[in-house]
């Protein structure tokens, strides 16, 4: 396939358009802000691709302007599923990355793809609105919706909290301020989502949504012992107040089975690397 990706310089592009180009696909990555309807609409226009890939995002949780959420995930993504729709383009399919984060706090675990969206912070919202407004394209596109649970590798930015362990460990520092240290949290491997991605390219039904995840919750003290053991150092870990968010998703684990039954026909099968392979690979990184 020829593939358009926004959010082609990001964390997930760069490592979506190694494991893309190595299975045989081209890509090429929208530059456009997405801000920007008449760029976006422009450049799409001028583009050679069969499928999209959406990506481009606000994600940091933390995100200081609100607004932004909105104005990106939001009508940002709306600009580019219009330009899409005006471009007249035959297209194969339309992926548009939204979060787990849209569930919020629920008792139901592992999370299923039926269970009520209840978002607790404006990123969660915006990436609901989202969802909302792609499937308003869903007769003129073929669109499909992916919901990826946390997931990390190397070049994450360091202000979530995976890379942020791996940075105090790989430097040896002696003590790392963090928030809440009581959530659980799938910490999934950046390679598995790609490869989820390019197979609902593939096999993916047009107005289904999936969750992109191994259904596997750890603990950051979990994280932490492993990293232990891998650097053969101990980090303290100290409760900044700063870093507690009032609205904290407790426990996010989600069910992978509508996504493994759909790669299933394609004999497709997604392999999760264990969390200490993946620490193991971004502790390598670091130190390089």
């Amino acid at each position: 396939m020829r593939l358009l990706v926004t959010g082609l310089d990001g964390f997930t592009g760069r490592h979506f358009q190694a494991a893309a180009t190595q299975a045989g696909h081209s890509v090429v990555g929208l530059q456009a802000n997405l801000t920007d309807a008449a760029a976006v609409a422009a450049q799409v226009a001028a583009a050679d691709f069969d499928a999209v890939v959406h990506l481009a995002a606000i994600s940091f949780v933390g995100h200081a302007d609100d607004a932004a959420f909105y104005a990106v995930n939001v009508v940002g993504t709306c600009n580019l599923l219009s330009a899409l729709v005006k471009s007249g383009k035959p297209l194969h399919k339309v992926l548009v990355a939204s979060s787990a984060n849209i569930y919020g706090n629920c008792d139901a675990s592992p999370i299923t793809e039926t269970q009520p969206p209840a978002p607790v912070n404006h990123y969660a919202a915006s990436k609901l609105a989202m969802e909302h407004m792609a499937r308003t394209y869903a007769d003129v596109l073929p669109v499909l919706i992916t919901r990826p649970f946390n997931y990390t590798g190397p070049g994450q930015a360091p202000n979530f909290v995976i890379p942020k362990l791996v940075d105090h460990f790989a430097r040896k520092a002696p003590v790392v301020e963090l928030g809440n240290l009581h959530v659980e949290r799938e910490f999934n491997d950046v390679r598995m989502v790609c490869n989820a991605y390019l197979g609902l390219l593939q096999q993916g039904q047009p107005g289904q949504v999936y969750n992109v995840c191994s259904g596997q919750p750890y603990t950051l003290q979990h994280v932490m012992d492993t990293l232990t053991a891998l650097s053969g150092h101990s980090v303290q870990a100290k409760v900044n107040p700063a870093f507690v968010r009032a609205n904290e998703v407790h426990r996010l684990c989600g069910s992978p089975d509508r996504l493994q039954n759909a790669l299933a026909g394609a004999g497709v099968h997604l392999v999760q690397p264990a969390l200490h392979e993946t620490l193991a690979w971004m502790l390598s990184e670091a130190a390089q």
